[in-house]
């Protein structure tokens, strides 16, 4: 274990419990308190630098801004959404034609893919369905980022074909 790992860990000992319960007064409960603190905890594990100071006002510091920033974001969005008739937030029932076409779209697509070539359609799979950005594709199969793009927008003009 590095110096840097074994410094936070030592801290986290010392003062999780009390950062927890500072932050679950603020923010009424106990489980997302915890994972305040682990957020706190791996941003200074992430950026870590030799700080000179008091270790626990600095934590009890991160700690007060953590609990502010969860509660005015969980207000936020309380407030988007009170915003918002029931009727709105509930989707359409799909009816058998939607199912239907929905299907037949499928179908359509695989048969697209399948007829790609085999390199272009595993590149587009791992961007599209693995999430997979342009730069891992092309560390992977050792290509540029712009033959990855090459392919991909093969892929996806052939798919706009459907459409």
């Amino acid at each position: 274990m590095s110096a840097k790992t074994e410094e936070i860990a030592i801290l986290y000992v010392a003062e999780h419990e009390r950062l927890e319960r500072q932050i679950c007064r603020r923010v009424g409960c106990r489980a997302t308190a915890c994972d305040l603190v682990h957020d706190i905890f791996l941003r200074i594990w992430e950026k870590a630098t030799e700080r000179t100071g008091n270790s626990s006002a600095y934590l009890t510091r991160c700690a007060r801004n953590a609990a502010i920033d969860h509660v005015r974001s969980e207000s936020a969005r309380a407030n988007i959404l009170n915003g918002f008739l029931p009727e709105q937030l509930a989707t359409a029932p799909a009816t058998p034609d939607d199912i239907v076409c929905a299907r037949q779209d499928l179908c359509s697509i695989d048969e697209i893919l399948a007829a790609l070539p085999e390199r272009t359609r595993h590149i587009f799979l791992l961007n599209r369905v693995h999430g997979r950005s342009f730069s891992e594709i092309a560390g992977v199969m050792g290509i540029s980022q712009r033959a990855v793009a090459k392919h991909i927008a093969k892929a996806v003009a052939a798919c706009d074909a459907i459409a």
